[in-house]
């Protein structure tokens, strides 16, 4: 560490903070624009100024060493690396095109009727209650529901997916009791995800076989196809879960803010974006050092881990205006919450469509929406989760 350098002895994956990484975050923010890390050896960003550069500059912040504190270049990932997150140009290229026009206009087009009709009779079946939870009922129910059929997945094993990506996202962080306790059920959750990624589990006519159909073509090579399926069974799920959780809890708790969706539902897409900019349901990312990278005053070494925190950046007064406020009227366009660059988030639009089905069909049916009971955290090394949320509605 160069002497210059501000260090902290702070675990940002400690119970205690991923509980409530606010305070940490608001610290790291201004003790500089680069921080070392002592507890791990890592240099973090928190700035939004200095997140967004390294997010956009993967030739300086490599992600094919790894987006988690796991180096690539020394040590072995416990699964093969995502060619969407984990692999640079040109090896990252053919992948990224072929899933970006799989998951395109043209599939948000086709998929839209369905799945709002789907919400709707989710949430007509739900609200018959006043008071249910809306993570276990709403927000974990709808994607495991809708996403899976759209890449063509078989019914039965289903539940594994979210146990299997809440592992993968532990594992982004250290070797801690988060990821101790799900490395006994690795090897059959891997199993199972693994054995949907073959051509022949996978539906005609959904994204896993569109996959393959490009690997036919000679767009990816079949090795590749397989592995861009695990990638958006690995991240396609968990991600929206806890992002439609967020958006969920945003209006349990801003009853003025549901009024106002209500009134206008166009705004449904907005109120997932300032959702994920506000409580950002993936956290932290980690990159490599490809040489020594300057960060304002800081030299950041070749090889060093820098952990870039992308909750904190969304929340930085330096470039958002009252960033703690959950605010529909705001433009929350240009958060980091699905990453920035060639890296950023491929399955966004599906993720904006889930949500923009679920908030519509409950805004037509909901006149308000309330806690009806404490919240519980469910704790993750890069993700920020509930893992309950008891509401009460009132509909009309």
């Amino acid at each position: 560490m160069p002497p210059a350098t501000v260090s902290l002895d702070a675990d940002p994956f400690a119970p205690e903070v991923l509980e409530g990484p606010l305070a940490l975050q608001a610290r790291l923010r201004e003790a500089g624009a680069a921080v070392y890390l002592e507890r791990h050896g890592v240099y973090a960003l928190a700035r939004y100024e200095h997140v967004h550069a390294a997010l956009t500059d993967w030739q300086s912040f490599q992600p094919a060493a790894g987006v988690g504190l796991a180096n690539f270049r020394h040590e072995k990932p416990w699964r093969a690396p995502s060619l969407l997150l984990e692999a640079d140009p040109p090896r990252h290229d053919a992948p990224r095109a072929v899933l970006s026009r799989i998951l395109g206009p043209r599939a948000i087009r086709r998929l839209r009727g369905a799945w709002a009709e789907d919400a709707r009779e989710l949430v007509d079946r739900v609200v018959r209650s006043p008071e249910f939870d809306a993570v276990a009922d709403l927000a974990q129910v709808f994607p495991l529901r809708v996403f899976p059929d759209a890449v063509g997945l078989e019914h039965e094993g289903r539940q594994h997916l979210l146990p299997y990506g809440d592992h993968a996202f532990n594992a982004f962080g250290p070797s801690n009791a988060l990821v101790a306790k799900g490395t006994p059920h690795v090897a059959e959750l891997s199993a199972w995800v693994g054995g949907q990624c073959a051509r022949e589990r996978l539906a005609p006519g959904g994204f896993g076989a569109a996959i393959w159909e490009a690997a036919d073509r000679g767009d990816i090579t079949a090795e590749q196809a397989p592995l861009i399926v695990r990638s958006l069974l690995t991240a396609g799920v968990d991600t929206t879960v806890h992002a439609l959780g967020a958006v969920l809890y945003a209006f349990a708790t801003h009853p003025d803010q549901w009024r106002r969706l209500r009134e206008d539902p166009r705004l449904a897409r907005v109120a997932f974006d300032e959702a994920v900019r506000w409580e950002s349901p993936v956290q932290t990312f980690f990159r490599t050092a490809t040489g020594d990278v300057e960060i304002a005053e800081t030299t950041v070494p070749d090889g060093k881990k820098i952990l870039m925190f992308l909750g904190a950046a969304n929340r930085d007064p330096r470039h958002w205006n009252d960033p703690d406020a959950f605010d529909l009227a705001r433009d929350p366009s240009g958060h980091v919450g699905f990453g920035m660059g060639i890296h950023q988030c491929v399955g966004q639009h599906i993720a904006r469509l889930e949500a923009e089905s679920l908030l519509t069909a409950l805004a037509e049916r909901v006149e308000r929406i309330e806690l009806a009971g404490t919240p519980r955290r469910h704790l993750n090394n890069t993700l920020r989760a509930w893992s309950s949320l008891p509401v009460r509605v009132r509909t009309g």
